[in-house]
């Protein structure tokens, strides 16, 4: 009996406690907004600023989820983000502001089924999809390479380095947002713009494919003769541009400038990042995208000190160039280690830095190279930066 009346007792104290919890849940629809029918709201970016930043992140652990991060560079605000497929490399930034582009890969089962390859234009301000080109699946799935999509100088085409495994270029007209069609490139791997209508694409005995491409977007190609020597100290395709100059750096750490244009190509002398006596105390550079110029025509390379197959590994300094006498200017200790760096634009530069295995982005005077701010917890395994 006793027990009966304890099972009642509790049976009575459970159903006043959940007619309490209606009676409260009640309340609280009850003080909802009237005006939850309008739906969500979208906060509208201003003007892109040219300290903002793009981080991009094709996120290792699970690479179906890429993204972009937009970082404010004078606050370390966090401004949006971008979901951008399988295998993300980068978003690439037109001139003219207002629109992204971005090459995306998408499977109709989330990580297998029929593959999608698209171009997705966001808008700037809301970031927000406004529409989608589709392309051959056929782009190159590798390690993010700025080189990977480029924007013809004139931002009139988007070239993209295909790999399946035969080597090619997708052109996209961005004027009437098509694909345009495929060119091959067989030997020859990803894409340097070199004017307005122009590319050229590294071949593996040194020498480049040079592309001229018309208002049809029809491609002619070119070979040139051999500008680097990759038995001897391989550069990297990690290279920055200056004008119609291209600077390539190889493993041990010499610059390989080259002159590239529609139909031709040359190379001019190479210059070392180090003195020999760095060089025997194992000084060299490294990153995934190790090297940046700024508006002076100054180069800043990531360094560490390591062996002659360490060109991918991060480092804490920063070495900054004089391009014009070879000369170095200026060392920055970084607070964290970089395996990418970027700067900005304008004639007062900002320096990011940040490694692929701690998403911290380390943003620095450029000028002094005092650390301005630090921003935690941006993506998972962030890559490439990316200015406007």
């Amino acid at each position: 009996m006793s027990r009966s009346r304890i099972s009642v007792h509790g049976a009575s104290r459970a159903a006043l406690a959940a007619l309490l919890l209606l009676g409260a849940s009640a309340a609280v629809r009850a003080e909802l907004p009237s005006d939850t029918d309008k739906g969500p709201s979208v906060t509208v970016l201003g003007e892109p600023s040219k300290h903002w930043v793009w981080v991009n992140d094709l996120v290792f652990p699970h690479m179906s989820d890429g993204m972009a991060m937009l970082i404010d560079g004078d606050t370390g605000r966090y401004l949006g983000t971008l979901s951008t497929g399988w295998g993300f490399v980068r978003v690439l930034l037109p001139k003219a502001g207002g629109l992204i582009y971005s090459p995306e890969i998408y499977f109709s089962r989330g990580t297998r089924g029929v593959r999608t390859d698209v171009v997705t234009i966001y808008d700037a301000h809301t970031l927000s999809p406004v529409k989608e080109i589709q392309i051959p699946p056929k782009r190159s799935a590798n390690m993010p390479m700025m080189a990977n999509a480029v924007l013809t100088d004139d931002d009139r085409y988007m070239l993209i380095y295909n790999f399946t495994p035969a080597q090619s270029v997708s052109v996209v007209d961005m004027k009437s947002q098509a694909f345009v069609r495929e060119v091959e490139t067989p030997g020859c791997a990803l894409v340097y713009p070199t004017g307005p209508r122009s590319f050229f694409s590294i071949c593996g005995d040194g020498a480049l494919s040079l592309a001229q491409i018309d208002d049809s977007g029809n491609v002619t190609l070119t070979r040139s003769a051999p500008v680097f020597s990759p038995a001897k100290d391989p550069v990297t395709e990690k290279g920055v541009r200056i004008g119609k100059t291209w600077y390539f750096v190889s493993y041990e750490g010499q610059i390989h400038p080259v002159k590239a244009a529609a139909t031709d190509a040359s190379a001019g002398a190479a210059w070392w990042l180090t003195t020999e006596a760095e060089r025997k105390q194992g000084w060299r550079p490294g990153g995934l995208q190790q090297m940046a110029v700024d508006s002076r025509s100054q180069l800043y390379a990531i360094m560490h000190q390591g062996g002659p197959e360490t060109h991918k590994d991060p480092g804490k300094d920063v070495w900054v160039y004089d391009i014009a006498t070879h000369k170095r200017v200026k060392q920055i200790a970084l607070s964290n280690l970089a395996s990418s760096i970027q700067l900005t634009s304008d004639d007062k530069p900002l320096l990011f830095s940040i490694f692929i295995d701690k998403p911290v982005l380390d943003i620095y005077d450029a000028a002094d190279g005092r650390l301005l701010r630090t921003v935690d917890q941006v993506g998972t395994t962030p890559a490439l930066l990316v200015t406007p």
